[in-house]
């Protein structure tokens, strides 16, 4: 994890199809899971699904479709 400009915690993407993205998320979130749409998984216009493992690395876990959310 690291901080961007705006303060803002940041962590890179591991894995699927926004392999190696930094994003930023909330830290104290109790469900850390983030959905970030993208045209660039198996269902464009859906989201890429990603949440941390227990070393804090955050992995892909799968696309969901635009209308799964």
């Amino acid at each position: 994890m690291t901080t961007n400009p705006r303060d803002e915690v940041e962590v890179e993407l591991h894995g699927g199809p926004l392999d190696g993205w930094r994003v930023p998320v909330d830290p104290d979130d109790p469900d850390p899971w983030t959905a970030i749409i993208s045209d660039h998984g198996q269902y464009p216009g859906g989201r890429s699904l990603y949440a941390p493992d227990e070393t804090g690395a955050w992995w892909w876990v799968r696309d969901l479709r635009p209308e799964e959310l």
